[in-house]
């Protein structure tokens, strides 16, 4: 291992907080000083959060997969007149919403596209009915893409789409549509989608009106490392800020079914030291995140557990019905038992434990 490396490593463990250049070398490191950045990232979780492995017994409702947007690394929306479109009703949704809380979930997660006919008020009715069905269930949805869009829809604010979501049921708010913070990459990916700055503001609105938030970065298609770093030390300043952010969740790029694999614009996905490096360097860089959450849907257990031996802590959850992951290709997405997790989490060493949404222990 080199002197620099050496070097940053040192002030990683000793409390330093690490540079964007500093980043930018860990993620390009290559051979078996991988191995050291992802032990050194596994000590600092070990002195962040101790030794616990976490999961959340959750369930995600699918409301519509009709959607306005057409986002190149999306294989999961569709549009009008083509085959296989859902939308459900507010009896299903109230069915699905008794059903997750039958299983006995303490969160459930909505996933949607962005309706054409949708307002402000379809998000806030779909919340209350969910609320309402499942009383005591933390209410995890909409992301600064469907706020924005609600807002557009109704002639709102932001803010008070925010504040009337949280009204409804909404308990925290995904991180989600990220992607990656960098402008020329999403107008690269998803040119129709809220801009960088859009996200940033909206997160920050979420957080100053007490709406907490997981924070996200989609990797593996066309950013560079340069654009990775960039994007964490913007969630590190959001953070430094408002401490609003629960998790990390890194989300690996599933490109089979994707319109920028197929014609060329993205790679396919990372590779497993990239999946790797992204777990141990947000670890070592977002010093002021206690949570890093390893992506089982994205990566598959195995590489989700190696993600657990390199800084994450958190296994994320149950799930019961995925359906962004198996739109773009990936397989064996709907449901992971906990006793699966239990039996990953002997075979290193450590325990499994549940949380809610907000890693309380359940």
């Amino acid at each position: 291992m080199d002197s620099h490396l050496s070097t940053i490593l040192s002030d990683a463990a000793g409390g330093h907080r690490i540079s964007e250049a500093d980043a930018l070398c860990l993620f390009t490191t290559r051979d078996r000083d991988v191995w050291k950045i992802a032990a050194a990232a596994d000590e600092k979780r070990e002195k962040v959060v101790g030794n616990a492995i976490t999961y959340v017994r959750n369930q995600n409702i699918s409301v519509t997969n009709l959607c306005v947007n057409a986002c190149g690394f999306c294989g999961f929306s569709k549009k009008p007149g083509e085959v296989g479109i859902y939308f459900h009703d507010k009896l299903a949704i109230e069915e699905k919403a008794r059903l997750a809380k039958s299983r006995g979930v303490s969160e459930i997660c909505t996933v949607s596209g962005l309706h054409p006919a949708f307002t402000a008020q379809s998000y806030f009715d779909i919340y209350r009915w969910i609320s309402e069905a499942a009383p005591g269930v933390h209410l995890h949805a909409s992301n600064p893409m469907e706020v924005a869009y609600a807002a557009r829809q109704s002639r709102m604010t932001t803010k008070e789409v925010l504040s009337q979501m949280r009204a409804a049921g909404l308990n925290s708010m995904c991180g989600t549509a990220a992607e990656i913070l960098v402008q020329p990459v999403r107008e690269k990916i998803c040119p129709q989608k809220i801009s960088a700055d859009e996200w940033v503001r909206i997160i920050r609105e979420a957080h100053h009106l007490g709406i907490p938030t997981t924070a996200t970065i989609m990797y593996g298609h066309c950013e560079s490392d340069h654009d990775r770093v960039r994007h964490l030390a913007i969630l590190r300043q959001i953070q430094d800020e408002t401490l609003g952010f629960t998790e990390f969740v890194p989300l690996s790029f599933i490109h089979m079914n994707t319109p920028i694999f197929r014609n060329g614009q993205a790679r396919a996905g990372a590779t497993g030291r990239e999946d790797i490096l992204m777990v141990a360097v947000a670890r070592l860089f977002l010093d002021n995140f206690k949570n890093i959450q390893v992506s089982w849907v994205k990566e598959g257990i195995k590489m989700a557990q190696l993600g657990l031996l390199a800084g994450a802590n958190d296994f994320g959850g149950t799930v019961y019905e995925e359906s962004i992951s198996k739109g773009a290709g990936a397989t064996n997405t709907d449901y992971l038992d906990p006793a699966e997790m239990q039996r990953v989490a002997e075979d290193l060493g450590r325990t499994l434990c549940r949380r809610t949404t907000l890693y309380k222990r359940a």
